[in-house]
């Protein structure tokens, strides 16, 4: 799984968008990442660090411009919907191959979109519930619906259906869905899309090597990609990242914290650049009854979060993480560029009365303990967390810090072994489908690991996934949204572009607003 500051959403940067000079093809980049990878598969890929990767390993059916909102052919060469929203039909392209040279069938879209489907396995399945069955005769294929779906065609330009083989797949290692996923992704998979992975090492690195089957072309009319290979560097720590870049060790690095742009800007050396984004950020607030200790967990209360959120003073944190490059989250569901988000104002405006009113309602009593889970190096999540412990100790709140890797602090977002965790959001597809269901829907994964569980939510929800009215759909997202952010199981923060900064021989690479990292029309100035 993006607002006014970051003027259109398909806008892009202008050195991406026009290139000096013609493309040209060769060459490895070395890409600097804040963290690693760990399972590369689509429909198990829950975390940024492996959706991002997806796209460029695998192909889906159809596909997002780089706007993040066109959709457009992509292994499929055309689809069509009927009148009744019940039938969806596309034709693959002739001759598209996997990355070991077999030819790319039918058999592996019904295998693909079968596995993304299924309740049982991975976290996204909610994604295509409206599918009651997909077939084929010969490259023809039908997707039949149980229901009208309005984001039936968005979803399959998403990463969850993109294409994997299922001869490879059938033959990988392992008894279960996952353990053969596991197993591929650890051994060159085979894929559909613009690179092959050849080499993981976990927390270290990861390579890739162009796919010499890929369909797609580039501006000089030869198959994507331009790069020969990719070497990326897992480098949590951000002054780490910028110095090897500043050396010429690396050609790109990734969220460059705020208050190194200015300085980068006037390098020389290197392209700093803003992506438009459908990123916020926001904690995670567990709510359940008991702590992981058995505790009673003061969190529970809602008023307790509630005052949590009047006492953060968003204005501040933009002020001192961002530079003034964000704007405070206006929609506690989703972005504000996100189709049917609502809200103009910003959410929980710093207000230390009201908070310190809900925080004695709420039982609070001075120092009283929190613990804030942050990611290890990121400076962000260390100005975000001085912050909020000077901010919360107005009202009471004694806040500690648990500084862990992305790896663990995703497994405790799951188990429930948290008080309060940084987080982020992007959007996969330009529909709020997936964030509202990731951040708020129950059974998709316990709202976001908080453990927030309202049967009026759900139930919008749900509705929401079959109604092709766009204006009553509006309205149960409207409904929503209200409902969300009284309850307040997050702690609302802010929205923010993608920070990426580039040496200046690196040429078209782009971040999407969705996040993803578009490599396949990257090329270097040899």
């Amino acid at each position: 799984m993006k607002n006014a500051l970051f003027a259109a959403v398909a806008a892009l940067s202008v050195t991406a968008m026009t290139p000096v000079q013609a493309v040209e093809r060769g060459g490895t980049l070395t890409f600097a990442r804040y963290d690693d990878s760990t399972l590369i598969d689509p429909i198990y890929a829950d975390r940024n660090p492996d959706i991002w990767m997806v796209s460029n390993l695998y192909d889906t059916l159809l596909r997002t411009e780089a706007d993040g909102k066109t959709v457009i052919p992509g292994l499929a060469s055309s689809y069509s919907l009927s009148e009744d929203g019940l039938e969806l039909k596309m034709t693959l392209r002739e001759g598209i191959q996997f990355s070991d040279g077999t030819a790319i069938e039918a058999q592996d879209v019904i295998f693909s979109l079968e596995r993304a489907r299924n309740p049982d396995l991975g976290p996204w399945s909610g994604l295509l519930g409206s599918v009651e069955n997909v077939t084929a005769e010969g490259r023809d294929i039908t997707i039949t619906l149980k229901n009208p779906d309005p984001t039936i065609v968005l979803m399959l330009a998403t990463f969850n259906t993109a294409i994997v083989s299922k001869d490879a797949f059938d033959a990988a290692a392992g008894a279960t869905d996952q353990e053969k996923a596991q197993a591929l992704s650890t051994a060159s998979p085979v894929g559909s899309g613009p690179f092959v992975l050849t080499d993981h090492q976990r927390g270290a690195s990861m390579n890739f090597v162009a796919n010499k089957h890929y369909w797609r072309q580039g501006e000089d009319g030869q198959p994507l990609p331009y790069l020969d290979a990719i070497d990326f560097l897992v480098i949590p720590d951000d002054a780490t990242r910028i110095l090897k870049l500043q050396a010429g060790e690396v050609d790109a690095a990734e969220f460059i914290p705020f208050a190194r742009v200015a300085e980068l800007k006037d390098d020389a050396n290197i392209n700093m650049e803003l992506f438009p984004s459908t990123r916020i950020i926001y904690s995670p607030i567990n709510t359940r009854e008991k702590t992981a200790n058995g505790e009673n967990n003061i969190l529970a209360s809602k008023e307790a979060r509630q005052a949590l959120n009047y006492a953060t003073n968003k204005e501040a944190l933009i002020q001192l993480i961002l530079h003034g490059a964000g704007k405070p989250m206006t929609s506690g569901l989703m972005a504000s560029t996100t189709q049917l988000a609502t809200g103009t104002e910003p959410l929980y405006q710093y207000d230390l009365d009201k908070a310190k009113a809900l925080a004695a309602k709420a039982g609070i009593q001075p120092g009283t303990e929190i613990s804030l889970t942050t990611l290890a190096g990121s400076a962000d999540d260390a100005i975000i967390f001085t912050a909020l412990q000077q901010m919360w100790s107005q009202i009471g709140i004694k806040l500690s810090v648990e500084q862990v890797d992305g790896a663990t602090r995703g497994a405790k977002n799951r188990s429930g072994e948290f008080d309060i965790h940084t987080y982020g959001w992007v959007n996969d597809v330009n529909d709020p489908a997936q964030v509202a269901g990731w951040l708020g829907y129950y059974p998709t994964r316990k709202a976001v690991g908080t453990d927030w569980n309202n049967a009026e939510f759900n139930s919008l929800y749900e509705a929401s996934n079959k109604e092709i009215n766009q204006e009553k759909r509006a309205e149960q997202y409207a409904k929503m949204q209200t409902l969300y952010a009284e309850e307040a199981p997050l702690i609302f923060m802010y929205e923010t572009p993608f920070a990426v900064a580039l040496g200046n021989r690196v040429q078209g690479y782009i971040q999407t607003p969705l996040g993803s990292n578009e490599f396949s029309s990257t090329w270097i100035d040899q």
